[in-house]
């Protein structure tokens, strides 16, 4: 088995005008896009009322997952990093606008102009460190963050992703969640080697008391419960939550110092050449209340 791309250079780099147009011209390459790209759209959720939705196409490289997109109705703007990709969807004239970008330094878009977003195989690559400059944890603080501003409240973002491990896997979802999202992860064909397919799906807010919770699908492709899911890897699959930002410790701000505490900042007040009452057996005495 070759090693994951990811590992073996920078998505810029790695994805050069050879393996690019390799990648594009791959019919079987093409076929699972087009799979990710209708699993990932499902997923959206978005209303069924014909009106067509703006949606952010993240990793978007020759516009293979793009066109998913234009074929369901709606219009995209796609980023990615390797110039090499965008020529190719550029001479393929896909239907979005495309943009070249780094994810990790954050999405450059108006805030909440955005009505879905997905990517297909791209927010792993964030999870490695490319340059003596590049932090994971930064970089996807970044991206989640940027792209929580960029999205309309309430909208879905759905990334399909290969975590290389249980701790990546975490590592992504935790700077989710630290952005403001509420979500986890969907698991189809969670028993299956080959069809097993991991879907980060996030909502932009908290989540409504009407939105559905998405189910995985199984191994005859109907969709299974958590609990199916739960049980693979020896529940070490990350279930699909409702968790939101956690909320920062707020500084108590504690009362009745006591008598030393008293002394000592007046004495510091002194050494400044502040004039202070002097010191009484009535200081820091607590007064009763007056009724």
């Amino acid at each position: 088995m070759s090693s994951r791309p990811e590992l073996l250079a920078p998505p810029e780099i790695f994805y050069d005008d050879v393996e690019a147009r390799k990648y594009t011209s791959s019919s079987r390459i093409i076929e699972i896009q087009s799979k990710l790209s209708e699993r990932a759209v499902e997923l959206l959720a978005l209303p069924d009322d014909g009106v067509p939705r703006l949606l952010l196409d993240i990793g978007c490289g020759s516009g293979l997952s793009g066109e998913t997109l234009t074929e369901n109705g709606h219009q995209w703007i796609g980023l990615d990093i390797s110039l090499s990709m965008l020529n190719i969807a550029s001479e393929r004239e896909v239907e979005g606008d495309i943009l070249l970008g780094d994810m990790g330094q954050g999405l450059a878009l108006r805030p909440g102009v955005i009505d879905g977003a997905i990517s297909i195989s791209a927010v792993q690559w964030l999870c490695n460190a490319d340059k003596s400059s590049h932090e994971p944890k930064l970089r996807l603080k970044a991206f989640f963050g940027s792209l929580y501003r960029c999205l309309a409240r309430g909208a879905r973002a759905v990334f399909q992703v290969y975590p290389e491990n249980l701790a990546q896997r975490e590592l992504i979802l935790r700077s989710a969640m630290h952005a403001g999202f509420a979500g986890g992860v969907v698991v189809d064909y969670p028993h299956s080697a080959k069809s097993r397919k991991e879907y980060l799906v996030l909502t932009c807010g908290p989540p409504s008391l009407t939105t559905a919770t998405p189910k995985a699908k199984g191994e005859d492709g109907e969709s299974c419960s958590e609990d199916e899911v739960s049980e693979d890897e020896e529940n070490q699959t990350v279930r699909f939550s409702d968790r939101q930002r956690p909320r920062k410790k707020q500084k108590v701000n504690k009362k009745g110092k006591g008598r030393e505490w008293v002394l000592r900042k007046k004495e510091q007040m002194r050494n400044k050449g502040i004039n202070v009452p002097p010191n009484t057996k009535y200081t820091a005495r607590k007064r009763k209340a007056r009724f």
